[in-house]
């Protein structure tokens, strides 16, 4: 038994049948995971998994800026009242 790296559910494999290098799917979070190590058992999220999530982060960015760009444009039309 191993925990997936992201979202930490336990996951039921046979860990005899795997080799390092091998691709696993998490089902509960779907995420494509990699055995990195089997001895012991080790599992990492794929380069794909990872670079993911950096865009995730970059999007969460983009949004903060637009929200600080309304609050400025807010503060403009109350200035002008």
């Amino acid at each position: 038994m191993v925990n997936c790296p992201l979202c930490d559910a336990a996951m039921d494999v046979d860990e005899e049948e795997l080799d390092e290098g091998d691709s696993l799917i998490c089902e509960e979070c779907g995420a494509n995971l990699n055995v990195s190590g089997t001895a012991p058992l080790e599992i990492t999220p794929s380069k794909d998994e990872v670079d993911d999530d950096e865009d995730d982060d970059d999007d969460l960015d983009d949004d903060f800026d637009e929200d600080e760009d309304d609050e400025d444009e807010d503060e403009e039309e109350d200035e002008e009242d």
